[in-house]
Formats: C-alpha cells, structure tokens, sequence
C-alpha cells in the first residue's frame, strides 16, 4: 500500500513538474522566496494591529507560535525522522525533473512552505470575522500557490505538500484554541469594535 502511495506521488510530482515554461519559471521562483514576501506579512501585521489595537497581542502572539511550530514539526521532526530524499536528490528520478533554481536540503518530508503557509491562513480563517470573506479566501490561494511553486520547482512531492499542509492546518487549531483562551481570561484583550 505505501509503496503505491510512493509511486503515485512520484508519478502525479513528474506530470506537474513537467508543465513548464520561462515565464512561469520567474514567477514560481518569485512566490517561492520568502523574503518577497515581507512586504505582505508587514501589511497583515499593521492592519491587525490597527483594527484590533490590545486584540493584536494574543492574535499575533498565537499566530506566530502556530507558524513557528508548524515550521518546526516539518524541519525539525518530520524531515530527519522519515529522511525522504527531495525529488531533485533521489537518483531515480532527479534525472528527469526539472529543477528550476537550486534543490534545497537533502530531506523534503514535509514541506515547511506547505505547513508554515498553511498554518498561516488557517489561524487567521478561524480567527477573523466572516466579514473578511475575500480576505480569508485570499489567504488560502496564497497558500496553494505558494505551496505548488515547491513542486513546480523540482523540490517537493505532492504528499510533502499535502502533509506539510494538514501539520499546518493542525498547528493552526492548536493556536486558535491558545488565542481562544487568552481572550477568555483577560478580557482586557477582547476586541472592541471601531467606531
């Protein structure tokens, strides 16, 4: 069973790694880059912080407790526990995949792009009012494609993502249920809302 699992995935990463081509090369490589990102979280930090003043704390807090594990459950357990070579490192296949930029550390079981992304959109889909549909929405794509930009370069398999993504999606929760908490037993935290 799980080495038709394996195949599958490395057979689904060969088809999706193949479709190529300079353009989206650039941007994959781009989205790829955390630091591209910077400008972005700076943006979401500012806005918490404006919109929910003393809320921001405990939100931001969680939130980045809830990334920092999903981070380290990927890189810290996962990768050297399970020790699956990248697709790019794996002499059966890195012949035949097309590496875009560089392959990375030797390990790509699971994704921290994946599970810090995930965990990301996750908290503040669970934590941020209905009103931010769009916002929420927003997030989640970010996610994905941030998360496929790994296997359009040659450094993920699909199961790294999809693993990476439901460590995340859990680190997540655990923070909400944290940030729940906090506003629960200093009410001097809850959200008043803007005039």
């Amino acid at each position: 069973m799980l080495d038709r699992l394996e195949k599958l995935d490395q057979e689904l990463f060969l088809y999706l790694n193949e479709q190529q081509n300079p353009f989206w090369d650039a941007v994959m490589v781009t989205v790829s880059n955390k630091y591209f990102w910077i400008p972005f979280y700076l943006l979401l930090i500012g806005y918490i912080v404006w919109r929910y003043k003393m809320q921001s704390i405990p939100m931001l807090l969680m939130a980045v407790a809830g990334i920092g594990l999903a981070d380290y459950v990927a890189s810290g357990i996962f990768k050297p526990y399970f020790a699956r070579l990248r697709p790019c490192h794996d002499p059966e296949l890195s012949a035949m995949v097309n590496l875009v930029r560089g392959c990375g550390g030797k390990f790509g079981f699971l994704s921290s792009h994946a599970s810090t992304g995930f965990a990301l959109a996750v908290f503040f889909n669970l934590t941020l009012s209905d009103r931010y549909l769009i916002f929420k929405i927003v997030l989640v794509l970010w996610a994905v494609v941030v998360s496929y930009s790994r296997i359009y370069l040659g450094v993920h398999y699909p199961g790294d993502i999809i693993g990476g993504a439901l460590v995340g999606t859990g680190t997540a929760m655990l923070a909400v249920v944290g940030y729940r908490f906090w506003l629960r037993k200093y009410t001097r935290f809850q959200h008043k809302p803007l005039a």
